[in-house]
């Protein structure tokens, strides 16, 4: 079952020029900046009520949201929703017709641990007009010790 919305995934070519434009056009302050080598980005997180926002820009050419803009400009990549049961929710989605795709920061297919929670990503545009992340958020304890913190 689906929570919410955790988090809006957007596309930026130049980060710092877009954490401006935040701040003096939707008065965001001090978002959370990271640079995630392993996912070849700057970002900057912050919280727009109940929802988090990430800038991203890649550090790379041919990086995932490089790419994005190429194809599409700047702007949504994908939207991350918080589901209780992963399993449960990739199996709805896949006897729907979704397809999974690679995680683009690590190629692994299906449910990984990653920073927050466990992912998985629908291929293509399964739901018209969004490209979707599930997460299933960690709880106290459960991060995997190998699974580094931050983004």
């Amino acid at each position: 079952m689906i929570k919410r919305i955790k988090h809006l995934a957007i596309a930026v070519a130049d980060l710092d020029v877009a954490v401006d434009g935040y701040k003096a056009l939707l008065g965001v302050d001090n978002p959370r900046r990271y640079d995630w080598e392993q996912g070849q980005s700057r970002e900057a997180h912050f919280d727009w009520g109940e929802v988090e926002l990430q800038l991203c820009q890649s550090t790379v050419p041919d990086g995932r949201f490089a790419q994005h803009i190429a194809r599409s400009g700047e702007g949504l990549q994908h939207v991350c929703l918080e589901v209780d049961d992963i399993e449960a929710s990739i199996a709805k989605a896949v006897e729907a017709g979704a397809e999974l795709k690679p995680c683009k920061a690590c190629d692994t297919v299906g449910p990984h641990a990653h920073s927050e929670g466990w992912v998985a990503f629908l291929a293509g545009q399964a739901v018209p007009g969004l490209e979707v992340e599930f997460m299933q958020v960690y709880k106290d304890g459960e991060r995997p010790a190998e699974v580094a913190t931050g983004v």
